[in-house]
């Protein structure tokens, strides 16, 4: 019993030694310890096995990166010409040298990788095709002094905004031959915030440059790429043939990015462009052929032009507009299958006394006008000239226009066509047209010097300025308005 009592504890013969006094002590203290590193080693753990899910997750699920196409029988990648893309570095060098190997071989593909490829303007060679891979970005340098200064374009004789020479744009080409420019939806980015701004500043002496500008070139194909923030107007194509622009998305803020146009297909003959998103500080799409007594001379019309498929939206001006400049003619027009939306207008057709030249034969078919305030606009007073050397009496002519299927919704005006004594617009079509108004005017179908006809029922009840007719084709009553002395007969399929 006495050898028992000797192990309790609470017995006065127990005793625990100093040294092991000291190591009981500290148990707890190592415990803790051990607890925070255990808790430590655990959250780092589970960190790193959700880490490994998401990649695992990620990787399982996000497509792979599209590899780019062989699309010629020779093929370069910019980096093989030391290009970086860290959105930094200067690659105009790297573009020139690739670009002239190209030249110097007959043609050949010029890879564009994901990066940020800051670049000064460059040219484009024949039998070229320039892609834009997935995540690539061509970013144009926004220091003036970078860009080329060349001659104006011969059809304005003038600066567009200034006397004298003109900026030329990011991407360039004349007298070419079968150029593409294609991707995996890459971009191409004016950065012209600071052209902008210099601009409303009065701080640049010379006409801005497109972002893109081929001239006097044919076979040029362009798709599947983003073109943002131009300089001035964004894609300009000048006295070519045979272009096609498909599934192109052009981006420019709505206010604040003056004359950031989207297409400008200039003095240029059969033409594609479809499947395209705009939307744009400036009029989407502007087709023109050159400006006053200079546009006359050289006499090279726009014609033969298809806009179909088209999304466009412009707050200051309209979504498809011919003009100003049309002084070489514009004519076999068809526009079709277009949604304006959120804009200042649908469509419009602006010219002047000393523009010369013609607006004929243009069709309009399958029009949607979403929240515009002015459906469809003619305009002969757009009284902006060149240079004081205009001639007053080359009046344009404008005629054959006809708008088949127009549906609108939260429309101000629908329609507002006015011709001048000088300037009448003659045979216009209206037929299958019901646009949802929101301003309850009595004139809201408003006309002046028009002839024309209706055909069947439209809505708004158009003015009294034209002839009306039965679905069949019967004529109902003749326009009530004597002013184009058209109250004789009228052969409205010449």
């Amino acid at each position: 019993m006495v050898e028992s009592s000797r192990l309790l504890p609470g017995s006065s013969s127990f005793r625990i030694r100093p040294e092991s006094r000291g190591l009981l002590q500290s148990i707890p203290a190592i415990l803790s310890s051990h607890r925070i590193l255990l808790a430590v080693i655990w959250a780092v753990g589970f960190i790193l096995i959700i880490s490994w899910q998401k990649l695992a997750v990620d990787s399982f699920w996000a497509p792979p990166p599209r590899p780019i196409p062989r699309l010629r029988p020779i093929v370069f990648n910019l980096t093989d010409f030391g290009g970086v893309g860290d959105g930094v570095t200067l690659n105009t060098k790297a573009f020139e040298t690739a670009v002239s190997e190209i030249r110097r071989r007959g043609g050949g593909q010029l890879n564009v990788e994901p990066g940020r490829w800051l670049t000064a303007p460059f040219n484009l060679t024949s039998h070229m095709t320039l892609f834009l891979a997935q995540n690539a970005v061509v970013l144009g340098v926004d220091d003036e002094r970078y860009w080329p200064l060349m001659p104006p374009l011969p059809s304005y004789g003038y600066g567009r905004e200034r006397a004298g020479p003109r900026y030329g744009s990011l991407i360039h080409g004349q007298n070419l031959r079968d150029v593409v420019i294609t991707g995996h939806n890459g971009t191409i980015n004016g950065q012209g915030q600071t052209w902008w701004t210099k601009y409303r500043k009065n701080q640049l002496n010379h006409t801005r440059g497109p972002l893109v500008q081929l001239m006097w070139s044919r076979d040029i194909h362009i798709s599947d790429v983003t073109l943002r923030d131009s300089p001035f107007w964004t894609l300009h194509p000048y006295d070519c043939q045979n272009v096609t622009i498909r599934n192109v998305t052009i981006l420019a803020p709505l206010s604040g990015a003056p004359n950031t146009d989207g297409i400008d297909p200039d003095s240029c003959e059969n033409m594609l462009i479809e499947d395209c998103y705009i939307s744009v500080g400036d009029d989407g799409i502007a087709i023109k052929s050159g400006w006053d007594q200079y546009g006359i001379a050289y006499g090279r019309p726009s014609s033969n032009i298809l806009i179909h498929n088209v999304i466009v939206r412009s707050m200051i001006s309209a979504g498809v507009s011919i003009g100003s400049e049309m002084s070489g003619g514009v004519s076999n027009i068809t526009i079709e299958n277009l949604l304006v939306w959120n804009s200042k207008r649908g469509i419009r057709i602006k010219t002047s006394a000393g523009r010369g030249g013609y607006v004929r034969k243009i069709n309009y078919r399958n029009l949607t006008l979403d929240n515009v305030r002015v459906g469809i606009v003619i305009k002969t007073d757009y009284n902006e000239h060149a240079d004081e050397g205009f001639d007053p009496k080359a009046l344009p002519i404008i005629e054959d226009i006809s708008f088949d299927g127009v549906r609108g919704n939260g429309v101000r005006i629908p329609v507002r066509i006015y011709g001048s004594p000088e300037i009448p617009v003659r045979n216009v079509t209206f037929r299958d047209v019901l646009i949802g108004i929101t301003y309850k005017k009595k004139r809201i179908f408003q006309c002046s010097f028009v002839q024309g006809r209706v055909i069947g029922r439209i809505f708004p009840a158009p003015c009294d300025d034209l002839d009306l007719y039965d679905e069949e084709g019967n004529l109902v009553r003749r326009s009530k308005v004597t002013s184009l002395n058209n109250v004789t007969e009228v052969d409205y399929d010449s």
